[in-house]
């Protein structure tokens, strides 16, 4: 166990000490950007689930524990086994975790309070279990996330999304454990009202808050982390204190999703918006221009930054360092990620070629659970599950 612990720092260490192992260096890093995957690609397409709106919250996500169950539980099983190699009783902080976190979920937003509820009755899984779980995603997601406009304006919004960063590296096959366990996870969920579709999303099964959306005719929202000291545990921390004035990131992204009636309101909602973990909310409308990254902070203002076709800003792109700021060498997926869509060149914008350029390495690396792409004005979202093949970068 404590190898499991100890390897990723070892990852860490030396990437940082050997500059020839640093991402823009071949093989870890593509020397041509891909062209050659076909769309729709061969990877895993996952399935979608209907989540009914109409029923009582404890109730929704049932018929979806029945089938994954045992993968959920081997994910959890994961998590609190890292958590626990930091401490000499693990049984004792396994039940401690289930007496602090428990009650937590009493002091959460409806109808995320219930639906956790139901997730631990349906699963059998204790309720500060999935808690935790649900934690782990306000502050380890690691991603990247493309809006990108046609000539003709019409918006497509992909992403790839990385999650497992230092949580148990497995040694003898240089694969992330928990990266691992969260693929057969994820699914797409169609949020319905009245037997109508209001919302989709991909979710990891027995999370409840959203990461990537979009609401058909409207917009497309995608969540990547922000690093700051100040960060999600902090909030999380003051949460469990008792100060509650912020919202949970996968909860505020979800209300938006669903209620958005525009992309102007909807972004300057998430503009003012008090969110417990910084981050950068990617937004994509059904107009030419309406396309933005916005930086938010827990303390200072929110920084924008928009689509401008008329001045050739056709793209943006955002991983997870701000637009602002040069990224670190040892995890620049940004310049890949612009050189790709450089050489894609506008007019050939389309789920193709924007799956390409997230088929590049280092944007695909051995983080990246799932691809995701949709388009808003058909209601279009689909998602695939990768793998990069070796030799890959760890991030």
């Amino acid at each position: 166990m404590l190898a499991r612990i100890l390897a990723p720092l070892g990852v860490l260490a030396v990437v940082l000490l050997v500059p020839s192992l640093c991402q823009d260096a071949y093989p870890y890093t593509d020397r041509n950007c891909r062209t050659d995957v076909p769309y729709p690609p061969n990877d895993p397409k996952v399935s979608t689930f209907v989540l009914n709106l109409d029923l009582n919250p404890k109730d929704r996500w049932a018929p979806l524990m029945k089938n994954k169950t045992n993968e959920l539980k081997a994910m959890i099983g994961d998590i609190i086994n890292l958590v626990g190699a930091f401490f000499k009783n693990k049984t004792k902080i396994v039940n401690d975790l289930d007496t602090l976190l428990g009650p937590l979920v009493y002091t959460l937003p409806q109808p995320y309070q219930d639906e956790m509820i139901g997730i631990s009755d349906a699963s059998g899984v204790p309720l500060g279990q999935i808690v935790l779980y649900n934690i782990f995603y306000e502050v380890f997601t690691v991603c990247t996330s493309i809006v990108a406009e046609t000539p003709n304006g019409t918006l497509y919004h992909s992403r790839n999304l990385d999650f497992g960063l230092f949580l148990g590296w497995d040694v003898k096959n240089k694969k992330w454990e928990l990266t691992e366990r969260l693929r057969p996870l994820v699914v797409n969920v169609d949020y319905q009202k009245g037997g109508k579709t209001v919302a989709k999303a991909v979710h990891f099964v027995g999370y409840v808050g959203v990461l990537t959306g979009i609401k058909p005719g409207v917009i497309t929202m995608t969540m990547n982390e922000r690093y700051n000291i100040d960060g999600g545990f902090v909030g999380i921390f003051e949460w469990i204190l008792g100060q509650r004035s912020e919202q949970w990131m996968g909860f505020f992204m979800r209300d938006t999703l669903v209620e958005a009636t525009d992309y102007a309101s909807t972004k300057t909602k998430v503009i003012n918006a008090k969110i417990m973990s910084p981050g950068y909310i990617i937004l994509g409308g059904n107009k030419s221009g309406e396309g933005a990254i916005i930086v938010t902070d827990r303390e200072k203002p929110a920084y924008v930054e928009e689509l401008d076709p008329k001045k050739g800003k056709w793209f943006v792109l955002q991983t997870n360092y701000d637009p602002v700021d040069k990224p670190p060498f040892f995890d620049d997926r940004r310049t890949s990620g612009v050189r790709c869509m450089t050489n894609t060149t506008q007019k050939a914008v389309g789920f193709g070629p924007l799956y390409n350029v997230l088929s590049t390495k280092p944007n695909l690396n051995l983080l990246t659970a799932y691809t995701a792409m949709m388009q808003v004005d058909t209601g279009y979202l689909d998602t695939f599950i990768r793998e990069c093949p070796q030799p890959c970068y760890p991030w």
